[in-house]
């Protein structure tokens, strides 16, 4: 097919904080030194901001690097965090852990509290002012590579086919990108990164990537009950001390609340729902009290990277390189990961400037600048510090793991380092157990008023699909959902997914998996935990999805 060609210094997949970071920092650095070099970014969401999902307790350290007086520019962070709790939950009590035991790292002093989506249609603006171009809406496809089999750029999806793959009278080709180097910050699990970890070998399997899947809703609720500044983070009840994860409240703003749940992808029963164990979260005494009375505004899920140093990819590849959660940029222990995808795109960022700043021909070259860079960068430093923490509640359990690996948080505050590292086991779609070694968990009924079910939670994601695309949830067998997954697991797609997609339906006498493309909100779940790993996530036609609002 004859397609388009534009060409660009620089492109960036992605317009999340780290390709924004890495576009601006490009631009700084090239107006700088008055040299004109060309950035694009492309943006699947129909707009900026639209599909990103994060708590969000934002360290503004990045920030502060990249934009010095961000707030004198109206970033949109205007609530500081004023009290920090940590807590473990049982059924009806929650246990506040004295702030003083909380390892340094763990604490909020100095974040702020938002929403990163608001923060990156903000950070948007001030990459446009520096002349970067931003293209929301359209998705891309396809690495393109050339005769040596380097990247090169990408091939955005096509627009205007039916069903069937056919063209429409709608028909628009995709366009090809060029530009000497790539950068790759499409989030947890995307789908170029699992194409060229594939081309490329960048991963093997002594460094499998692990993630979690964070489902969060934002609330108003009365002004009584609304204490701005407010953190909470817990772990413990509803989930089972071999389940990993755990639930945050934010306060911020005009009375809003965040409130979500992570749960790891490696939990081991397959009757295990992410989207019911935060439902009953709702229900613990003291989150009834503080919601009683208020309005659910938004609802939203996201994988998360989670694998830390050991689950990294070779990050850079000839003609590109990984940024933020495409890398796995995540601090599982500080639970949160902004600020080193920021940092992550800058670094990378620099590297690439270097290349041209020296007449280089750069999409000969990798950067090998920018692994150096990061691993000199205080990123580094910080996922050092917090290596075995996942590992250790993978092996031992939350409360002996999380004990474990306070202890060693501690330690490295006070600059002793423990000699090893531990390596994660397994990737997360191994994990679940068949369904004869499981017990059942019987989810109550949702009450409309504080907690509901998955079809009125996406009406509150603005999901956008026109049902007469490509079905973007490919199945490499259409076997394997009956076969194996029902058959040993009960059909785990069906709880695994916060959006309803994935249901067991009867067709002339015999089961049959349904899919129910247009509920999807992109978390990329489904992608991750299926057992056999068959369900492929590819992108829909630009624009679609969820347009999630101050997510």
């Amino acid at each position: 097919m004859q397609r388009d060609v534009m060409n660009y210094d620089l492109l960036i997949v992605g317009a999340g904080p780290a390709g924004l970071a890495a576009a601006i920092r490009f631009k700084q650095l090239a107006n700088d030194a008055g040299k004109e070099l060309s950035v694009c970014v492309l943006e699947k969401a129909a707009e900026v901001g639209a599909q990103i999902v994060s708590g969000a307790v934002i360290d503004p350290i990045a920030l502060n690097e990249l934009i010095p007086d961000w707030k004198e520019k109206g970033a949109p962070l205007k609530t500081p965090v004023s009290d920090d709790k940590f807590q473990f939950m049982t059924g009806n009590k929650a246990w506040t852990i004295p702030h003083w035991l909380m390892p340094p790292l763990m604490k909020n002093n100095g974040n702020y509290i938002g929403s990163l989506g608001e923060l990156c249609s903000w950070l948007a603006e001030q990459a446009e002012q520096l002349g970067v171009e931003i293209y929301a809406g359209f998705s891309a496809q396809e690495a393109l590579y050339d005769e040596d089999g380097n990247l090169i750029g990408v091939i955005t999806g096509d627009m205007g086919r039916d069903a069937q793959g056919q063209e429409t009278a709608q028909f628009v080709a995709g366009i090809e990108i060029q530009a000497p180097f790539t950068f790759i910050a499409e989030g947890a699990r995307g789908s170029l990164a699992r194409q060229l970890e594939s081309h490329f070998k960048l991963r093997d399997e002594n460094r499998p990537a692990k993630f979690g899947l964070g489902i969060k809703e934002i609330w108003r609720i009365p002004e009584q009950q609304h204490q701005p500044g407010y953190v909470s983070h817990s772990f413990g009840w509803p989930l089972s001390d071999d389940t990993g994860g755990g639930a945050f409240v934010y306060h911020y703003g005009e009375q809003l609340v965040s409130i979500g749940m992570v749960v790891h992808l490696d939990y081991s029963n397959p009757y295990l729902s992410p989207f019911e164990e935060f439902q009953r979260f709702k229900t613990h005494p003291e989150i009834r009290s503080m919601l009683t009375g208020g309005k659910r505004l938004s609802y939203g899920a996201r994988a998360i990277s989670e694998g830390g140093l050991q689950s990294l990819p070779d990050l850079i590849f000839p003609g590109g390189a990984f940024i933020g959660c495409s890398a796995g940029m995540v601090n599982v222990a500080k639970i949160k990961g902004s600020h080193n995808a920021m940092k992550s795109g800058m670094l990378a960022a620099e590297a690439a400037f270097d290349y041209f700043a020296a007449e280089s021909e750069g999409g000969k070259h990798l950067l090998m600048e920018y692994p150096i860079k990061l691993n000199d960068s205080w990123v580094w430093k910080e996922l050092e510090k917090v290596r075995n923490f996942k590992p250790l509640l993978s092996r031992f359990g939350n409360l002996v793991g999380g004990a474990l690996a306070g202890v060693e948080l501690w330690l490295s505050a006070l600059h002793i380092k423990f000699p090893w590292t531990l390596n994660h086991q397994q990737a997360d779609h191994h994990s679940l157990k068949p369904k004869s070694q499981a017990e059942k968990i019987d989810y109550p009924k949702p009450d409309g008023e504080l907690t509901f079910d998955r079809l009125s939670s996406i009406d509150l994601s603005n999901i956008v699909h026109d049902d007469n695309q490509p079905c973007h949830l490919q199945l490499k067998d259409k076997t394997v959902p009956i076969t194996i997954n029902l058959n040993n697991y009960d059909a785990p797609e069906q709880r695994y997914c916060p959006a309803g997609v994935y249901e067991i339906i009867e067709q002339a006498g015999e089961p049959s998996l349904q899919i129910n493309a247009q509920n999807c909100i992109h978390c990329k779940t489904c992608d991750i935990k299926d057992p056999t790993q068959n369900i492929v996530w590819v992108p829909p036609e630009g624009g679609s999805g969820p347009v999630y609002k101050g997510m």
